[in-house]
């Protein structure tokens, strides 16, 4: 585990999607965060009152988008119960400048996206480093949660990328957990890519030495100094095959 570096005690959580489910247009039966497998009580428990929040897009140039992400995840902490002071938004107006105050915030979102723009992103702002001294929350969503690993496997997912000798599918990453989360294992298990399903015929072959975890949304990788666990459905995939390890509202214990 990596979730205790240079003193630091952050909070790790590793989402698949902490709102409502990827690619459905069901409505929910909840307000703000899903409270699916204890993620919401687990954050009050950890929460600072007036928290001072941070969302780190991973679209960093989409400027407008990013800005209505942010009132989105403003209203969605607030709805969730827990007492924000205000929500501020890290891209490329102000990277740098917000990297370098990371540790002056209670919890940072790193939102999903497109995982190596936001990896390069995050490389072009020293966030690895900023994270070393950081002692609150973080939320990992989809992409976000991906390039926490120190070493992310960058599974492909844009056409080309599959297919692509020179597309790197690992690369290095936050370096907060030393797992490697593959989201939306519900919607994305029979999905195809250059010709090749997603699971059996890429994260199958890319598995061999390597272990990664496919959770479904609703599911999460709760991390502290202390322990890390697995909470809700998912599978783990390594050298060639997968098993689930998990059920909804059980623990993995990693």
């Amino acid at each position: 585990m990596c979730s205790k570096q240079g003193g630091t005690q952050t909070k790790t959580f590793l989402t698949s999607s902490p709102i409502g489910i990827y690619r459905s247009n069901e409505p929910l039966d909840y307000k703000g965060f899903n409270p699916a497998n204890g993620m919401v009580d687990a954050l009050r428990g950890f929460w600072k009152d007036n928290s001072r929040c941070l969302l780190i897009s991973a679209f960093p140039d989409e400027y407008e988008l990013d800005d209505r992400m942010r009132d989105d995840y403003e209203h969605i902490v607030r709805d969730t119960g827990l007492s924000i002071s205000y929500m501020d938004i890290c891209d490329l107006r102000n990277g740098k400048e917000k990297a370098d105050e990371l540790t002056t915030y209670d919890f940072v979102i790193l939102g999903g996206g497109h995982l190596p723009t936001q990896n390069t992103f995050f490389k072009s702002i020293g966030l690895a480093e900023r994270f070393l001294g950081f002692n609150g929350i973080v939320m990992g969503i989809s992409a976000g949660t991906m390039n926490c690993a120190r070493i992310v496997y960058a599974q492909p997912e844009m056409p080309g990328e599959a297919t692509d000798p020179d597309f790197e599918r690992f690369i290095p990453g936050l370096g907060l957990t030393e797992y490697n989360i593959l989201p939306h294992y519900n919607a994305v298990k029979n999905d195809i890519i250059d010709g090749m399903r997603l699971i059996e015929d890429v994260a199958f072959g890319d598995s061999f030495g390597h272990t990664f975890y496919a959770i479904t949304d609703g599911s999460y990788l709760l991390q502290t100094e202390d322990f890390a666990e697995i909470r809700g459905e998912a599978y783990m995939i390594r050298d060639g095959g997968i098993e689930q390890i998990c059920t909804n509202d059980s623990v993995f214990r990693l």
